[in-house]
């Protein structure tokens, strides 16, 4: 999976996270579980599937694991690790008349971008929301 398109599916997970903790504020209910199911989305489609030689040692398995799951953990790292940042500069700066959720669209927008553009595997720059 393009790092253009996991960013866009943590921005998904994140926006949903808001929405569901809007909801519990309101007392409105609101599926708690939708978050959860989202994640373990990412994960599946994410995560690559692993064939074990059934002679492997377990020094084998754990080198082999950790090698191909090693590349899809850092770009889940790297996806979330990016929203976080364009979050916290908005927050740190003071801007009071920009939302977590004006964040996120920019951040979506230029991940759209990104991945219209062919551009590789590099993450969109920091936040530009103004």
């Amino acid at each position: 999976m393009e790092q253009s398109e996991v960013l866009k599916r943590v921005i998904g997970i994140l926006t949903e996270a808001g929405e569901i903790q809007r909801h519990a504020e309101e007392d409105t209910g609101g599926d708690a579980d939708t978050g959860g199911s989202m994640v373990t989305t990412l994960l599946n489609e994410t995560m690559p599937h692993i064939a074990i030689p059934s002679d492997a040692t377990v020094e084998e398995m754990a080198a082999l694991v950790g090698r191909e799951v090693g590349g899809a953990v850092e770009q889940l790292v790297g996806a979330f690790t990016l929203a976080f940042i364009a979050l916290a500069q908005i927050h740190d700066s003071g801007q009071g008349d920009v939302t977590s959720a004006d964040v996120l669209q920019d951040l979506a927008l230029r991940a759209e971008e990104l991945s219209s553009g062919d551009e590789g595997s590099e993450g969109p720059e920091g936040p530009e929301v103004s």
